[in-house]
This record gives structure tokens, sequence and C-alpha cells, in this order.
């Protein structure tokens, strides 16, 4: 898509940051949608750093920013990180830029001063979950993620399926994310070690990027396996490009995660027909209804072991948690709910702007 003029644009998502992340998939995602839906809206960042289709301004545009847009005291700037928050900062406040600043948080953690400071600065705060609501010190709205329903899609054919995966056995388990010990693949590795032997019907795959400083821990996963003779039923497919495919081949999702910022990955599993044991990091309770899968306390392997082995010895009930998981993203978590939520933020903000000014 051809950069956009300052002039076509009344709000600014800025994405600082080159490689690729959960933020940067968010911008991704939710950009374009929100274009669609009439926002005047645009992302701002690195060439390259976001894919052809989402719209983006050049780095020019923000000499724009002294300038009101048509119609509008101000145009909005709605940041997810704190560079980004301190950028927005410093043009409203000592630039004078005609700026009105949003936050989106998703750290469930405590802030740290600084963090604290920045926060305190916006003119509204979005939180993605209630848990990462209950550590702001600011008034704030829940918008909870949601996923591109077209993108993420059920099975549509046997060729869908796990059998055409070419691997062994009847059924697939994955574990999808970078290989770390925050994302708990060690908690998965070894639940499978034990639940294999016992269920030969069943395979393991696990995708995900292996960062430098994180080789060792990986390569010591893979030996764990290598000595418990599972190396061809527990499989790493490494970073691949198109993980879609593999969703659909699941019949159950597992994600281990230690700590979280929301965690995408069983809205896309759901949105895929696959059942879904998740920890209680991140957004995964409020993710997780009855009857689409389980929960577990976050860093308990022998619980997690526990959740998945009823899924593994009764097929049938993980096939029909995942019919139950697609119907519930498709009723409260599809990506045009959260782009027509964050819009409405957008014209709240800018009608209290023009009513003051």
């Amino acid at each position: 898509m051809a950069r956009l003029s300052i002039r076509e644009v009344d709000i600014i998502a800025p994405n600082f940051k080159k490689r690729l992340s959960g933020v940067t998939s968010t911008i991704a995602q939710l950009v374009p949608q929100q274009r669609a839906q009439g926002a005047r809206i645009a992302a701002l960042g690195p060439k390259g750093s976001l894919p052809e289709n989402v719209p983006m301004l050049g780095w020019g545009a923000v000499f724009g920013l002294w300038q009101a847009p048509q119609g509008w005291p101000y145009r909005l700037w709605h940041a997810r990180r704190n560079v980004e928050m301190l950028a927005g900062i410093i043009m409203r406040d000592i630039l004078r830029m005609k700026l009105r600043l949003i936050f989106t948080s998703a750290a469930q953690r405590h802030h740290k001063a600084f963090t604290k400071y920045l926060i305190g600065k916006m003119d509204k705060v979005i939180a993605t979950s209630a848990r990462s609501g209950s550590y702001l010190r600011v008034p704030y709205q829940v918008i909870r993620h949601g996923v591109d329903l077209s993108a993420f899609t059920p099975p549509a054919t046997a060729a869908d399926k796990f059998a055409a995966a070419g691997l062994p056995g009847h059924y697939v388990i994955g574990c999808f994310g970078r290989i770390r010990y925050q994302k708990g693949t060690d908690l998965f590795v070894e639940a499978m070690v034990s639940l294999l032997p016992r269920y030969p019907q069943w395979t393991a795959v696990i995708s995900g990027r292996i960062t430098p400083e994180h080789k060792a821990f990986a390569e010591a996963l893979k030996e764990k396996i290598a000595q418990a003779g599972l190396s061809e039923r527990i499989i790493f497919l490494g970073e691949v490009p198109d993980i879609r495919p593999w969703y659909q081949s699941l019949t159950l999702y597992v994600a281990p995660s230690r700590n979280e910022g929301f965690g995408l990955t069983p809205l896309e599993a759901f949105a895929s027909q696959t059942a879904v044991v998740a920890s209680n990091a991140g957004a995964y309770p409020e993710l997780v209804a009855p009857g689409t899968g389980a929960i577990v306390p976050a860093g308990d392997e022998k619980a997690l072991e526990q959740a998945i082995e009823p899924y593994l010895a009764a097929p049938q009930m993980a096939l029909a948690a995942g019919q139950a998981g697609l119907a519930h993203v498709r009723a409260h978590f599809p990506l045009k709910h959260e782009a027509e939520a964050i819009n409405r933020v957008y014209e709240e903000l800018l009608q209290e702007a023009a009513e003051k000014k």
C-alpha cells in the first residue's frame, strides 16, 4: 500500500520496533480492520516493519502534527510501548503538537516508576484484560484482543487435517511460540515425555523461534526427548512461515506459559476448531470458557500433565471441546469487535477534545 498523506489521517498507531512481536502483530491486524470500519488511522514506523497491506505514514508526516486535522482540534497517538508513549508526550507537551494520547497496556505486573509516570500522562488508557487493568492506577477500559476469523479457520477438507501432515499416529497435540523458559516449553516437553508412551495414537509438535540466548535451553529439551526415545513423536518444526495449517491439524493445543502479556494463541486455536489446555498466565483464564478446554496453575508441571491426559485418553472429548471453542471465539472474540471498541474510544476522545476546545 502506498504511504498516506497526513491529511488523510486522524489517528496514528506508532510501531517503533522492527522485529516481529506481539505488539507488532496486533498493529498489523488491527489497523487495516479499523480503517475498513471508517477510522482514519495509519501506522508509523521503520520501513518493512509491517506487512504491505497496513496503511502507513512516512516519517516526514510528523511535521504535519502541528496542524489540526480537518474537523477536529487534535489527532490521536495510540501508543503500545513506553518509547511510543514518551515520543507522544514530547510531541504534545514540549513541541506543542496537536495531539491527544492513548495507551494500551497488556502487562500483568506492577509497573516501574517511569512507566507509571508515562501512563499517568495519557489521555485515555486501554487494558487488554481485567488482570492487566488491575495493575493500573489510572482510569482504564478493558478491550480484549480478538482474532481474525478470516485468517484462522477450521479445517475445510481432509487435506487440512492431521493426516495431511504425514506424521505418525492419528492425533496431534501442539505447543507454539518462542522456545524459552518463560513460555513453558519445557513443561510441555515433560508432559509429553510422560504421556506419549501411554498414548501411541498421538504425536506432539513444537513450533517457534529459537533465539541465540535460548539455544542451550532448546538443545537440552531435544536431548531429553532423544533420551526418552521419542524424537519421532515429539517434533520441533522450527519457525514455520505460516502456522495456520498446523493449527488446523491439531486436535489439542497447549499454552503452558509461566507468564504472558495477553496471549493470542488460544484464540487462534479456537478459531481453527482446536481445544485448548492453558496455564493461568496472561489473559488465558479470560479466554478459555467451560467446555472449550482447561486452565491450570502456571508453572505446575503435574497439573498440566493431569489436564492434558483426559483429552489424550478420549480424543472425541478434545474434538467436542474444539467445536465448542470455535463457537465461543466466533461469539466473543472476533477481531472486528476489538476494532469497533477501540474506534469508539477514539470517537469519545475526539469528541471530548472538541467540547473542551
